[in-house]
Order: C-alpha cells, then sequence, then structure tokens
C-alpha cells in the first residue's frame, strides 16, 4: 500500500466512523497491509485486495467476548 493509499484509508475510516482519533500505520515488513488505531489502541488491520485488476480494500476487526462483557 503506498503512502497516498493510506492517507485516503484513514480519512475514509475518520470521516465513515466519525472519529477523528483512528489512525493508520504502516506494518513493518508488510506491504500489502496496514494497521488501524484509535488514539494508540491497536483495533485492526486493513488488506489491500488487488484480484483480478479491481482492487479494494478489506478492513478486518476482531471483538473479544471479554471486550463486550457486561
Amino acid at each position: 500500500m503506498t503512502k497516498d493509499e493510506i492517507a485516503r484509508i484513514e480519512k475514509f475510516l475518520r470521516k465513515t466512523l466519525q472519529s477523528p482519533a483512528i489512525s493508520v500505520r504502516v506494518r513493518p515488513r508488510k506491504t500489502d497491509s496496514a494497521e488501524v488505531y484509535v488514539g494508540e489502541e491497536f483495533i485492526g488491520v486493513v488488506y489491500e485486495d488487488d484480484e483480478d485488476d479491481d482492487k479494494s480494500f478489506n478492513f478486518q476487526m476482531a471483538i473479544l467476548a471479554e471486550d463486550i462483557a457486561d
């Protein structure tokens, strides 16, 4: 992923999720994905999907049961 793509994804996520605290950061030793944070808390990964010349990006976020316990 290019720096421009990462910046555009960050802008999209901030607007869509209505949170200026979201940041998208380069992953060490990976070029096909980036890490997503809210503040300093890691929340997921954005993966580049460039199959069949139809580029898209997939955001994957795990939610632990302990994080949503009452």
